[in-house]
């Protein structure tokens, strides 16, 4: 198996576990633990993992021309966009979130053209687009848009405000993976997220029950943990290393797919002609934005 091809799996698997994260989240927030105390939770619980694999496999120090970039990273990457996730599902609803988070892979593909100069053919622009739409639909359809919510529209700025957090964090970090492990950058960001979190989230986990905390919900919060604060991102690191920011930034698109075949397996969904349409034009994009295209002259 090619690194080419691991890549796109591991993209796969990370943006699966991101679409269990949109339900997974809301069940912990915000009766079990406010939004703040449980991104320090999900910080302190993947650098500490972080830390340990590193120490593990890796033998590599940072220059010191570098730690300026990798705080950057860490605070883009990690402490706001975590921050601005959270706090924006808290206020907002699954569906909204999934949608406006489309918005993402547009803003790391126009970053990706201007600080990376990658190719801005017709198929890659196409593909974009075509992933947006098929999003959408399927993020939407059949499902109750709820418009009655206080924060509602907060919320969906939140989360607007991440996914611009995450496509600035791809477009700096793409310079270090030449240089470095992807664990030895992970390490370093997560470090950076902790000591700008802690005085913000310490407060409220020391509100929280733990003992009264069911065992589902200590099952969501070890998901949150090591599968969405570690996993994917081991997974989303390594695929950069390979493979171009808006390639990756695309990937958030199949979320939606994910969480309809979640759905469909549980039996809480039934699959359709919209359905199947929708998830065939996110996997057409996900190949016109994959393929490699001439460029198109400014």
């Amino acid at each position: 198996m090619n690194d080419i091809l691991k890549s796109h799996i591991a993209l796969f698997f990370a943006n699966l576990i991101y679409a269990l994260t949109f339900t997974l989240a809301k069940d912990i927030m915000p009766d079990t633990i406010q939004p703040m105390g449980l991104i320090l939770i999900r910080i302190m619980g993947a650098m500490l993992l972080f830390h340990l694999a590193h120490r593990l496999w890796v033998k590599e120090t940072v220059k010191r021309k570098d730690y300026g970039l990798l705080i950057l990273c860490g605070l883009f990457g990690v402490a706001l966009n975590m921050t601005f996730f959270l706090k924006g599902l808290n206020y907002t609803t699954p569906i909204h979130a999934a949608v406006t988070m489309t918005s993402a892979p547009i803003i790391i593909f126009i970053l990706a053209v201007i600080f990376h100069g990658e190719k801005k053919s017709t198929p890659r622009i196409l593909g974009v687009a075509l992933g947006a739409v098929g999003a959408i639909v399927l993020a939407v359809y059949g499902r109750e848009f709820e418009t009655g919510i206080p924060k509602l529209a907060q919320g969906n700025l939140y989360v607007f405000i991440n996914a611009v957090s995450y496509a600035i964090y791809l477009t700096l970090v793409k310079p270090l993976m030449s240089q470095y492990h992807f664990l030895t950058i992970t390490k370093w960001m997560f470090t950076v997220a902790f000591v700008v979190i802690l005085p913000f989230g310490i407060d409220e986990l020391f509100l929280v029950e733990w003992k009264e905390i069911s065992k589902t919900i200590w099952a969501e919060i070890a998901f949150v943990v090591v599968g969405t604060s570690f996993l994917a991102y081991l997974c989303n690191i390594y695929a950069l290393k390979r493979l171009q920011a808006s390639t990756v930034g695309f990937y958030i698109y199949l979320q939606p797919v994910l969480a309809t075949i979640i759905a469909l397996m549980l039996g809480s969904d039934q699959l359709d002609s919209i359905k199947i349409l929708a998830s065939f034009i996110i996997f057409l994009g996900v190949y016109l934005v994959s393929r490699k295209t001439k460029a198109v002259e400014p």
